[in-house]
């Protein structure tokens, strides 16, 4: 416990330190943009690394505020790594800028906004070649006339690198469905973002793995149960099989990749079996289990939801199968994960899982982390470290949150993210009914589609936690009632 005593020291310091006003100025400084239009800050992280980048007098004093900052930050945390090295990925750098941006802009806030959403979820369209049962986006067979053609696609792109948005995710729909992915997915690589997709997996033969390689940093394909199971769930026979083949190939070409699992009654007792296969036939490295949520084709089969004490439960074997050490790395969308994730980290070894979408590297650094740091980080990050973004360019919450808050055709997306009122209840955890009180508000928050879903309230209960029975037993006997 003394090495956690320590942090939560270091941790206190450093708070207060981005407290003080005279450092507010300084980090405002170093994070505006210089003439050129370029961030100051990245400026000075990329002349850190080495590169020659041409500056003016202003970049200069931001770059050596920026090596001093920097410098003495790994001397108070013990970091005796190569943060030179790392700094020179794009993706990294990026996120730093991105991090720290927003500390200058909104300060050190529990848990943390990032200036522009660090990962934009693209429903790239609406067009999907399966019928599943749970389906967010409404899903057709051909596309909706009204998606953003491939050049207004790059437009796009270019407006979240002006913003400073780190990952793009491109979804669905299919995705590989539309012929113009690699092009716009290829030029959002050559911009520096890490590219990603979610995908059925049924159209990824071993040619188009390998040119998905080239493209995208990772992969997420959707395997909801085994072969009666699946079929049943995705609605069209044998397609199981399709996707198991799909999951193989992006495998054997080198993808990063993960399998997706929508829990549901329907295949909850299916789920370790399925993980297990998943890692030991399929070869996938990363298993992430996703929260139903009532919302898009979904909403019909609300009875299928899980109930809190079954979502805690499985939380809870994700975790456990993680720390096995056998080299296969557990996600969930349910914020309730970061919960208990803490409570087995809490002076152990073990990690906390801050968000979701930790990386493998934000894993191994939060290793007896503090509590301060995941309330830092803080569970569900709809409006404030993500959005999404529907095919017509209508830009929500959350794919699973389908408010629209203006459309990226003619909306610049900072300014959403800046003034709406709808992202600033999202991002106040001290007002959400349910979670207000709760002593892991920050560290999980609930998750807010689920809310949404249910109650038609970004600021509701998530029915889906332990700490809020009640909600469930009281949406449980108003359910049944109004099917009797």
């Amino acid at each position: 416990m003394a090495g956690t005593k320590r942090e939560e020291v270091i941790i206190g310091s450093v708070e207060r330190w981005l407290s003080n006003p005279f450092t507010k100025a300084m980090l405002r400084f170093v994070c505006e943009r210089s003439k050129e239009g370029v961030s100051r800050l990245d400026i000075a992280l990329r002349r850190y690394v080495g590169e020659n980048v041409p500056c003016g007098f202003q970049d200069r004093i931001a770059y050596w505020i920026v090596k001093a900052v920097i410098e003495r930050g790994k001397s108070i945390f013990g970091y005796s790594g190569d943060l030179r090295k790392q700094l020179r990925d794009p993706v990294i750098r990026r996120g730093m800028v991105n991090v720290l941006s927003g500390i200058a802009r909104y300060g050190a806030r529990r848990p943390f906004t990032s200036v522009a959403p660090f990962l934009v979820v693209w429903n790239y369209t609406r067009a999907c070649n399966l019928n599943c049962k749970h389906c967010y986006a409404n899903a057709l067979k051909s596309p909706a006339p009204d998606e953003l053609t491939t050049e207004e696609a790059k437009q796009v792109i270019d407006q979240l690198e002006q913003a400073g948005v780190v990952a793009i995710a491109f979804s669905g729909g299919e995705p590989l469905m539309r012929k113009d992915i690699y092009e716009v997915a290829g030029y959002a690589k050559s911009k520096g973002f890490f590219v990603s997709i979610a995908t059925n997996g049924t159209l990824i033969t071993p040619e188009v793995a390998h040119k998905m390689k080239e493209i995208f940093d990772y992969v997420e394909i959707s395997l909801d149960g085994f072969e009666k199971t699946h079929d049943e769930f995705r609605g069209i026979p044998g397609i199981w099989k399709k996707t198991c083949e799909g999951i193989k190939n992006a495998v054997a070409a080198g993808m990063d990749t993960c399998v997706a699992i929508t829990a549901t009654r329907y295949n909850l007792k299916e789920i370790p079996d399925l993980v297990e296969f998943a890692h030991t036939e399929l070869g996938a490295k990363r298993v992430i289990v996703f929260n139903y949520v009532p919302t898009g084709r979904g909403k019909e089969i609300v009875e299928q939801d899980i109930s809190p004490q079954e979502r805690y439960e499985l939380l809870k074997y994700l975790y456990e199968r993680m720390i096995k050490g056998d080299g296969l790395t557990c996600y969930s969308t349910a914020p309730q994960f970061s919960v208990v994730s803490w409570e087995y980290a809490y002076g152990s070894d073990a990690g906390v899982i801050a968000t979701h979408f930790t990386t493998e590297g934000a894993l191994k650094a939060l290793r007896g982390r503090t509590k301060a740091l995941a309330e830092f980080l803080g569970g569900c990050g709809a409006g404030r470290l993500y959005c999404g973004l529907e095919p017509n360019g209508d830009i929500i919450p959350c794919v699973f949150m389908p408010i629209k808050l203006g459309n990226i055709r003619t909306d610049k997306l900072v300014e959403i993210w800046d003034k709406s009122e709808l992202l600033w209840k999202l991002r106040d955890r001290d007002s959400i009914e349910g979670c207000s009180q709760c002593e892991y508000r920050y560290i999980c928050g609930g998750c807010r589609a689920r809310a949404y879903g249910y109650y038609g309230n970004v600021q509701a209960p998530d029915p889906g936690c332990i700490h809020n029975l009640r909600y469930w037993k009281e949406l449980n006997t108003s359910m049944n009632k109004q099917s009797s």
